[in-house]
């Protein structure tokens, strides 16, 4: 059992739950956005579970300026992750520390430095979410507009991801002598420039934060579109992906990992964990139970809100128990765009079917039972080829993370599919991934190392 493969879990925070009801129900916590106690708390259950990483996502603006209709909403205010990775890195020991960055309104320089330094706070538990952004609302809050499609935003950031590994491997590992006799605080023979000039940035370097602890902090990305694809398979270490059913999962991840390997890259370093939402109960129809009972705390308006955010269009005129529209894909979200679509036509939704469907798991995959059942599920996924490991999202906090940690992560145990310890100090390490060499060591060098 101990030879059997290791299922890989990250811990999706968000405030008060997943479900964009959760801070409506009597066990949730509706502050949580700004009472870092509740993030400290989430991550030390996490902790306890031996969870490979905490996430969180990030967005630049609240989700509309309908605020009638999002009144009902609790995610318009929340501590920007960064500051929360870095104060989570000193109640924590060896959870990963993942968050979002955009490149559409970041720098690769003020990346490559927040991240390699998050690394170093850490001890080496530092990974950045690579994310590209089409929305108008966040753009305006930058003086700007959305700048082209989803091939010149994927293609800048392909450039920026470039960058910012180059930057991480300004310092080689030794290069800090930091000698008092001698007066020598480094070798400069181990400092490189990098001098990029290219398309969309020109940045000279080198970076003033000494080499990650990692190598390079863990980098992730999350696009499903056929550019997204491509960019994961050229600069990921993990790849979050929104997969609805497992046989979606399978042709993703055997398409992915195709790309990777086409990339010279080994596919076995590359790790895909979709988003995982799970209700449990000790019983299915009490999971289901639980998981109504959210869905009945949705107004409608919040609803079709929620879902035209998602899509890009406006529905708020169409019949809620009607059908969704026929309207063209948008430059927003276009993966998740087009998989609700899909969705829809293929289960014949209506609009509130659909909205109900991503109240929790905004298009992610779902599922509701005992413990048992959804280890079967995890399993199922893991060993036939749909994934790496799973993006974990709880409907509702702390209750069903609680849960999870106390009743599922047991039976993973028992079926020697999870650890019972942290095998390393790093979150390459947790995950089974190798250090990342820097490009500047000769190959003697990194064979010796």
């Amino acid at each position: 059992m101990a030879n059997r493969r290791q299922i890989k879990l990250g811990m999706f925070l968000r405030p008060a739950g997943h479900h964009i009801a959760a801070w409506r129900h009597p066990d949730a916590q509706a502050d949580a956005g700004w009472d870092f106690s509740r993030f400290t708390g989430l991550a030390q259950i996490a902790e306890r579970g031996l969870f490979d990483m905490l996430f969180l996502a990030d967005t630049s603006a609240v989700p509309s300026d309908d605020m009638e209709n999002i009144r009902h909403l609790a995610y318009v205010a929340w501590i920007e992750p960064f500051t929360t990775m870095a104060a989570l890195a000193s109640v924590t020991r060896h959870i990963g520390l993942v968050c979002t960055s955009s490149t559409s309104f970041e720098t690769p320089f003020g990346i490559a430095r927040k991240f390699a330094s998050l690394d170093l706070v850490s001890g080496g538990r530092a990974g950045w979410n690579l994310i590209t952004s089409a929305n108008p609302l966040e753009w305006r809050n930058f003086g700007a507009e959305p700048q082209g499609s989803s091939g010149v935003r994927y293609a800048r950031a392909r450039e920026f991801a470039g960058v910012v590994q180059g930057l991480w491997d300004s310092w080689d590992d030794d290069a800090f002598i930091v000698d008092k006799p001698s007066g020598i605080f480094f070798d400069p023979a181990k400092l490189h420039v990098l001098d990029h000039k290219g398309e969309h940035f020109q940045v000279r370097g080198p970076l003033n934060v000494r080499r990650s602890p990692q190598g390079q902090p863990v980098l992730v990305q999350a696009g499903a579109s056929e550019d997204g694809r491509s960019l994961a398979a050229e600069t990921a270490d993990v790849i979050f992906a929104a997969n609805t059913t497992l046989d979606i999962g399978r042709e993703f991840y055997a398409d992915v990992k195709a790309r990777v390997a086409r990339c010279g890259r080994n596919p076995d370093h590359v790790l895909i964990m979709p988003g995982f939402q799970v209700m449990l109960g000790e019983s299915e129809q009490q999971a289901r139970d639980r998981f109504e009972f959210l869905q009945n705390l949705i107004p409608d308006s919040l609803g079709v809100r929620h879902l035209s955010t998602y899509i890009g269009v406006e529905l708020s005129g169409y019949p809620v128990d009607g059908p969704l529209p026929d309207l063209p894909l948008t430059n927003v979200n276009v993966s998740r765009t087009k998989m609700l679509f899909e969705l829809a036509r293929r289960e014949n939704l209506t609009i509130r079917q659909l909205y109900q469907r991503i109240a929790g798991g905004r298009g992610h995959f779902q599922t509701f039972g005992t413990p048992k059942q959804v280890a079967d599920t995890m399993e199922e996924w893991v060993t036939t080829g749909a994934a790496d490991g799973f993006n974990y999202m709880a409907p509702l906090f702390p209750t069903q993370l609680e849960e999870f940690v106390a009743t599922v992560i047991p039976e993973l145990q028992r079926r020697g599919l999870y650890r019972t310890r942290y095998e390393a100090d790093t979150l390459r390490g947790n995950l089974g991934l190798p250090r990342r060499e820097s490009r500047h060591v000769r190959p003697r060098q990194a064979a010796r190392a």
